[in-house]
């Protein structure tokens, strides 16, 4: 199947993809076969355009094919290498090249992998994909994960991943020209969150606990109330606080409630991670 990121160029599309270049970089490899380091080379500019994912085009000009094309660009030694942006060349390279050299010309034009990376994440979060997004965003470097825009993306992801007290430490620390609308659609989530979390029945089971701290009916129904809205780091380590001791507690009533906690949270969420692992090393 034909990649969308590789374009065999001829008479009749060969402006449009001069003009696909207003979005993306183009490469365009000027080649024949009676050249044969022109022709060897395609197959890893292939996979390279392929490894790039979108990030720049591939355009192939066979010049024995097409003769007008190469004589409107002025070739006249093969292989020839022109990298276009914005409609305009902005680089290239003449004579027979290795891949290396060519992705070394690329990258000095081409958006880095952690900006491609980021790019991915906020396409991830339009498709309501936030716990892929989550994952690139955590993985960028810590320079551009203290960038406002970056630090609202994560915010979002946090709270939709239900990881609320991570996220608002986050919004806590937005720069004032990043409080936009976005900014503030996360803010009133968080505070929708915050009000509910803290009901009259969470607030009573507190009190309760409060003044009988080793009673573990108390202790199981906060967790689960505690669950019910979402603060289940609470209620993970409200339940560990007795676990840790006695796995069996309360005839395993209280280690059932965790593991259905842990189960709900799924297997990519940090906090449900450190507390199974923290399980595992008692039960192993």
């Amino acid at each position: 199947m034909q990649s969308p990121f590789i374009v065999e160029v001829n008479e009749q599309n060969f402006r449009q993809v001069l003009e696909g270049s207003m979005q993306a970089p183009v490469l365009i490899h000027f080649w024949a076969s009676m050249s044969q380091e022109s022709a060897d080379i395609i197959p890893e500019l292939r996979n390279l355009a392929q490894q790039y994912n979108g990030a720049f085009t591939l355009a192939l000009v066979n010049c024995e094919e097409q003769q007008a094309i190469a004589a409107q660009f002025g070739i006249q030694a093969l292989p020839t290498i022109a990298l276009f942006v914005n409609g305009q060349p902005v680089d290239g390279l003449g004579g027979p090249q290795t891949i290396d050299n060519v992705q070394s010309m690329l990258n000095k034009h081409l958006p880095s992998q952690d900006e491609l990376d980021l790019k991915k994440a906020l396409e991830l979060i339009q498709q309501n994909n936030h716990a892929e997004a989550l994952k690139l965003l955590q993985a960028l470097p810590e320079e551009m994960k203290q960038k406002g825009d970056v630090k609202l993306a994560t915010a979002d992801c946090l709270l939709e991943e239900k990881q609320f007290d991570v996220a608002s430490q986050l919004l806590e620390h937005i720069p004032l020209e990043y409080q936009d609308n976005y900014y503030k659609s996360l803010i009133a989530k968080l505070e929708l969150h915050e009000q509910t979390a803290n009901s009259p029945e969470v607030q009573a089971l507190e009190k309760a606990l409060e003044a009988d701290p080793q009673n573990m009916q108390l202790a199981l129904d906060l967790a689960i109330q505690y669950h019910q809205v979402n603060r289940d780091e609470e209620a993970l380590e409200l339940l560990w606080s007795f676990l840790h001791k006695d796995l069996n507690a309360k005839d395993g009533d209280l280690k059932k409630s965790f593991m259905d906690i842990l189960s709900a949270l799924g297997q990519g969420n940090s906090i449900a991670s450190k507390y199974r692992r923290q399980l595992y090393a008692m039960m192993y």
